[in-house]
């Protein structure tokens, strides 16, 4: 059996020249870029290049790139570090769909005396950008508002918002976490009028433990972790280099083909979406039809619960996600659905496709072909479902 993988917003396999580029560096080239000796300047100087592609990828300059651990970690540096540098403002404004990594290091901040802001969203998922700006206050020291939602695929208004966090008397920063658009949209940095960016290598084909976190030049933000002088005193402790030299690969080769790239992923995904929603009645997609990452959807199907969805999936060798890979094994429904006011049984049946470089249009035909059975046998033994019911107070039994 064929396995099919369809959880690229999770995370994504190495591409073959990534692994290629970094398999060096578990090798003969093993010298701490720190060190001063020829071992050493060897691999200091396959970093900054690294860094140099990175930088191109946002249209950066390559001091303004932080190398870190992961999306998270540069998350909790972005936040943490601006109001730790900046004594008088003790605001954030977010939203409430935002990944963990931005909510509950929020959540964390408000226990400290930080006052946040969380703005609501609709049925479309996508931030008003309105909504911020009339929360704006004197003292905020930053608006984070994620770039593409992880769950739903809605790409958010950033370059709007970065609009607003300039316009006042006070320009208030601006951050975003662009794990999920970085390398699938255009995210540079001028053009989304933002101060401090996160992406994370695991996400656009490069490895697991690295992410980065750009910075515009002049703006405050204090180091997270101290101990040393590495990334310009902004992240200390011996870079990872094989992961770093990884997502500078990833990062040049998603530049070149990004645009063709997006355009195939957004073809597969409205096939994968259209044969779904022609073939299994009392199906919806949850957010915004059009302003999306080009390989995502979010589809619930009433009557069911998405758990036994995704393993009945995952016996016939395909892999989706109920929503945040983050989030495996937490029962509590999807915060982003709440937040957009979707219906509790359209929630608790919902299902993540994610589609990215590995996917074929054979696949996608596979899975319309064997998903459809697999809501009929769930809904012939679910307490909840009544079909006739259901489709009668719904024209079409299923909605787009």
């Amino acid at each position: 059996m064929r396995r099919i993988y369809m959880d690229h917003n999770a995370t994504t396999p190495l591409r073959p020249e990534v692994l290629e580029a970094l398999l060096p560096y578990y090798g003969e080239e093993f010298g701490n870029p720190s060190s001063v000796h020829s071992f050493g300047q060897g691999i200091r100087v396959a970093v900054e290049e690294a860094r140099e592609k990175v930088a191109a990828l946002l249209g950066a300059r390559s001091r303004e790139i932080v190398f870190t651990s992961c999306g998270t970690e540069a998350d909790n540096m972005a936040l943490r570090g601006v109001l730790s540098a900046n004594g008088g403002g003790r605001h954030i404004v977010t939203s409430q769909i935002e990944h963990p990594a931005i909510l509950d290091t929020c959540r964390h901040l408000e226990t400290r005396g930080v006052d946040v802001t969380y703005v609501p969203v609709g049925l479309s998922g996508v931030v008003d950008p309105d909504d911020v700006a009339k929360v704006v206050r004197e003292d905020t020291a930053l608006i984070s508002v994620m770039h593409g939602n992880n769950e739903t695929g809605c790409v958010q208004p950033v370059s709007e918002i970065g609009r607003i966090a300039i316009a006042g008397k006070r320009r208030v920063l601006f951050h975003t976490d662009a794990v999920q658009t970085a390398g699938k949209l255009p995210t540079r940095v001028d053009d989304l009028q933002v101060d401090l960016l996160v992406l994370s290598g695991h996400k656009l084909n490069a490895p697991k433990g690295v992410g980065a976190l750009y910075v515009r030049e002049g703006t405050p933000c204090e180091a997270l972790i101290t101990g040393g002088h590495q990334e310009r005193n902004r992240r200390c402790g011996t870079e990872n280099v094989t992961a770093i030299i990884g997502l500078g690969k990833a990062c040049e080769l998603t530049f070149g083909d990004m645009e063709e790239e997006g355009k195939r992923t957004s073809a597969l995904r409205d096939r994968l979406q259209e044969g779904l929603l022609e073939n299994i009645p009392e199906t919806q997609v949850n957010g915004d039809p059009e302003n999306r990452l080009p390989g995502t959807f979010n589809m619930s199907f009433r009557g069911v619960e998405g758990e036994p969805l995704l393993i009945n999936l995952d016996l016939e060798g395909v892999a989706v996600s109920t929503g945040a890979a983050c989030a495996s094994g937490n029962t509590e429904p999807s915060h982003v659905l709440i937040a957009m006011g979707t219906p509790e049984d359209m929630i608790q049946g919902s299902l993540r496709f994610s589609l990215g470089h590995s996917n074929t249009e054979e696949e996608v035909d596979r899975v319309i072909e064997i998903l459809p059975p697999i809501v009929e046998r769930l809904r012939a033994i679910s307490a909840t479902w009544d079909g006739e019911k259901l489709s009668a107070s719904k024209p079409g039994g299923r909605s787009g």
